[in-house]
């Protein structure tokens, strides 16, 4: 391994097997300081290439992504729900899409999920989406399982939304989708 390493070091667009290995088996912690150096380099090899400083990525575009298909095969989900009379199934998937949707974005810009207690809302406004679009959210907030049961017994679901109801709501959580899109589909 030594005469790799040797053959390594000081070659342009080679890397070094001894840290790669040496992240590999230790793995980067969160508590590190993002300006210190990594573990076996040496202050000196970081100035000299200005990508190597960047310790943690501030996006996640994989995890976006697989987030935002999710989103989408939701949707698909809303119009089935929808055409099979479902409504309270419909409503649910709505809030689905628009928290996928939303923490696809937060994915993108950030790099991680945003917490927050169920109010699509507030997680569209912590992830910056326009007004608009958290009045999107606003509406499909209720639906989420352990708040609409709370009020409303499951044998009553359907009977509580209307066609006309969950209609509109797969019109809001179109929306979201599409606002979401614009930026994670970004480049």
């Amino acid at each position: 391994m030594s005469q790799q390493h040797n053959n390594s070091v000081g070659m342009p667009g080679k890397g070094n097997e001894d840290e790669l290995e040496k992240l590999l088996l230790e793995g980067v912690t969160l508590e590190q300081d993002p300006e210190s150096t990594r573990p076996g380099e040496v202050a000196s090899q970081e100035t000299d290439n200005e990508e190597d400083s960047e310790v943690l990525p501030d996006t996640d575009i994989q995890g976006a992504f697989g987030l935002f298909a999710e989103a989408s095969q939701d949707m698909s989900t809303v119009v089935l729900e929808l055409n099979l009379g479902r409504h309270f199934a419909c409503a649910d998937y709505c809030n689905q899409v628009a928290e996928k949707a939303a923490q696809a974005v937060s994915l993108r810009r950030i790099g991680r999920r945003t917490a927050y207690n169920h109010d699509l809302r507030a997680l569209g406004a912590a992830v910056g989406a326009p007004p608009e679009i958290q009045d999107e959210m606003a509406l499909l907030t209720p639906f989420h399982p352990e708040t609409f049961y709370a009020d409303t017994p499951p044998e009553e679901a359907d009977e509580v939304i209307s066609a006309e109801q969950a209609s509109g709501y797969a019109q809001s959580a179109r929306k979201v989708l599409r606002w979401a899109r614009s930026i994670v589909l970004a480049t």
